[in-house]
């Protein structure tokens, strides 16, 4: 049993880990291993994240008024958090990839930059690209009109040194 200092501590440490989260997963297992649980542990840490058993009630107290406080609406039966803190697209892929194949562990949902999602939508974050590829795509697409606007521009004037060019042929032909 915890005493009400290490439950404080608890409570501390989970809200200062939620305050840095870019992502909170909230699952639920039952029958899950000892073996399986190292094994998502080792899985999320290696993208950025934390895998966490922790009292529904410390979660309540922790995530009260913070961006992640929306977790408690899927919170049920014996949870652990998953935390990200770099990448929750990689930490969404590691995490539908184990619970795929591990029918022990269930995502019930996930809070985002403070807004909540159903479990069943991390099929739809495990399918995006990674962060620098959508940085990407985002660049290319803002970069693309000035880009033709400059291959605009100098079809313009490209377009009016052949003509000077032609005109100067044309005089010497005549000539």
């Amino acid at each position: 049993m915890l005493t009400r200092a290490q439950k404080e501590e608890i409570v501390k440490s989970l809200r200062e880990k939620f305050e840095k989260a870019e992502g909170v997963f909230v699952t639920t297992f039952r029958g899950f291993t000892a073996i399986e649980s190292n094994e998502i542990r080792k899985l999320v840490k290696e993208k950025g994240g934390e895998f966490r058993v922790v009292k529904n009630n410390l979660i309540r107290i922790a995530s009260k008024n913070t961006s992640v406080e929306p977790v408690m609406e899927f919170v049920e039966g014996p949870t652990a958090l998953v935390l990200a803190y770099e990448d929750p697209v990689e930490v969404a892929k590691v995490l539908k990839e184990f619970v795929d194949n591990h029918e022990s562990l269930k995502v019930n949902g996930f809070v985002i930059s403070g807004k909540p999602y159903e479990g069943k939508s991390i099929e739809d974050l495990a399918k995006l690209p990674p962060r620098e590829v959508l940085l990407a795509q985002v660049l290319g697409t803002i970069q693309a009109p000035l880009a033709n606007f400059v291959g605009v521009l100098s079809a313009v004037l490209r377009n009016f040194l052949y003509v000077l060019k032609a005109i100067e042929e044309k005089k010497k032909q005549a000539q």
